[in-house]
């Protein structure tokens, strides 16, 4: 499974998802006040980023044992077990942070996600629109833009279309609601939507494989061979060993990816 960004971390990459490890306001008011239960999930959500899970787990238990009232430990918790593959102590633990912070959207935005990517859509969908119906949600549009993914990987392309329009409504320059648009262009066959939209997007934010493989796959339904095989050229420099390298190579133009 692809590691689930940080929201620093931002780019056109594959996944969707854009957590934001750090609480809430309305989640960290939920916990008992102690300090040091944020200090070490802040430590956590580091370690995290580098891969260090042992570490980040060693972090999680202290800040559960100093505030077991605190839903961004459950929260980040939740995202260190995903990414173990402990799905049920991962459930677990992002269920403990909405128990213990109802209203706490970014983790029903992790746990809509990490449903989505095990094929539990309507549950995935349902922590989408709790995060949403949030007033105080800072960042709607990382949920609509994960909403988005998940329709989109369920060929729901209408639905796709309407959350990723919401998404950048709120935030124009948003690299994955704008990729995911552009992709939803490029399945309705269009083409030049696609291209232009795609073009707009790897003017502001790093490229990722899949946006290249997007765009070799648009100009190749254009017929521009010469910015096909640029895309192409990027995609086998920048990621060789990418599932989209492999396709390009093999010419299975017809693989989509997933945004997830």
């Amino acid at each position: 499974m692809k590691r689930i960004a940080f929201l620093l971390l931002l780019a056109l990459a594959g996944c969707a998802a854009q957590p934001r490890l750090d609480g809430s306001p309305e989640a960290r008011a939920s916990g008992g006040g102690d300090p040091r239960a944020q200090i070490h999930t802040d430590l956590a959500a580091n370690y995290y980023l580098r891969a260090q899970y042992a570490i980040a787990l060693q972090e999680l238990a202290e800040a559960i044992k100093a505030d077991s009232g605190y839903a961004p430990a459950y929260n980040m918790l939740g995202l260190v077990q995903g990414e173990l593959r402990e799905d049920a102590r991962a459930e677990e633990s992002f269920r403990g942070a909405i128990e213990r912070s109802p209203q706490f959207s970014e983790a029903h935005n992790n746990y809509g996600l990490f449903l989505c990517q095990r094929k539990r859509m309507k549950e995935a969908r349902e922590h989408f629109e709790a995060a949403l119906s949030n007033s105080l949600y800072a960042s709607p549009e990382k949920a609509l833009a994960n909403a988005g993914a998940c329709s989109l990987e369920q060929g729901d392309l209408a639905t796709a279309e309407r959350y990723y329009l919401r998404a950048t409504k709120l935030a124009p320059n948003h690299a994955s609601a704008q990729l995911g648009m552009a992709e939803v262009h490029y399945r309705l066959g269009r083409w030049l939507a696609a291209r232009a939209l795609l073009r707009q997007l790897t003017e502001q934010a790093e490229v990722s494989a899949q946006a290249l493989w997007l765009g070799a796959r648009i100009e190749r339904r254009l017929g521009d061979r010469e910015a096909e095989a640029n895309y192409g050229a990027q995609l086998r420099r920048r990621y060789p060993d990418s599932m989209q390298t492999q396709w390009l190579i093999t010419s299975q133009y017809d693989q989509m990816g997933s945004l997830l």
